[in-house]
């Protein structure tokens, strides 16, 4: 049975040859209630112990592959993997049982049959001390032994829950900051949005501001050169008074001849009165 959790190849062809070593350990032991000669079944009782063994080298293959990937994945990932290596320690567990029953009908009770205990999870070492001759273990021993294993892996499920629940908060986290933060870009983009508008409205005002400035300034120009040619026509009038070809300035006292006959005119007048 292909597993659907995310393994990388080593571990996915560990996984398919323990399956397969199931496979052949439920076929051996159905087998065995169909073999009526003792050594016949002796024998397939060795060959399925040898079977057990090496699914037995295989699950600390994968629990040591399991160890040294454990930083590279992600926690649930992590649990269900670990979870996943406690089944097929289980299932083996079973089978070493059922081998038991098998050999004890056989009276065979020199055979080794070994219990394997790695531990609830993959944090804990295996040690060679957990393993036992079930052979030499009564069926209270055995009920024991059970319970204890249980018992660690209801705690490794607690401590996946904790797991899981902290994983949970720390993504709530995650979600409340990155709102805060998309709420944070949009005031900063309305704020651009402001600035630039005040941008392109100071641009304007800076552009009529210039055209003011132009026309201002042709005026002042204008003036300037009006100015210059009258102070031009006074001087010339000053200069040359007898120039016929400047026309007067209105507003300017007339030129001097006019002036002088002026005097004469007053000058008859009085001679005119005093005779």
């Amino acid at each position: 049975m292909a597993s659907d959790l995310p393994m990388t190849p080593e571990l996915e062809q560990i996984d398919g040859e323990i399956h397969d070593i199931f496979r052949a350990l439920q076929n051996g032991f159905q087998k065995m209630d169909k073999i009526k000669d003792s050594n016949r079944q002796a024998k397939q009782l060795e060959d399925l112990t040898g079977k057990m063994k090496e699914c037995k080298r295989l699950i600390k293959e994968f629990d040591r592959i399991l160890k040294d990937e454990e930083s590279n994945n992600p926690p649930e990932i992590n649990k269900q993997l670990n979870d996943r290596k406690q089944i097929m320690i289980k299932e083996l567990n079973s089978y070493v049982t059922l081998r038991k029953t098998y050999q004890s009908s056989l009276g065979n009770n020199n055979k080794r049959v070994e219990l394997f205990d790695m531990g609830a999870g993959s944090s804990e070492p295996a040690a060679e001390d957990n393993i036992q001759m079930a052979s030499a273990m009564t069926n209270q021993q055995l009920m024991d032994a059970g319970r204890t294993q249980m018992d660690q892996t209801d705690q490794a499920i607690e401590r996946s829950k904790m797991v899981v629940a902290q994983t949970i908060e720390t993504g709530a986290q995650t979600a409340a900051t990155l709102t805060q933060q998309t709420e944070q870009m949009k005031r900063i983009g309305n704020e651009l949005d402001s600035v630039h508008f005040s941008l392109k409205k100071a641009s304007q005002l800076v552009k009529e501001i210039g055209r003011q400035v132009a026309t201002d300034k042709c005026i002042m120009a204008f003036l300037f050169l009006i100015v210059v040619g009258v102070i031009a026509i006074i001087v010339v009038k000053i200069v040359h008074p007898n120039n016929k070809n400047i026309r007067d300035i209105p507003g300017l006292a007339p030129p001097a001849q006019n002036y002088q006959i002026h005097n004469r005119r007053l000058l008859w007048a009085e001679a005119f009165v005093g005779l």
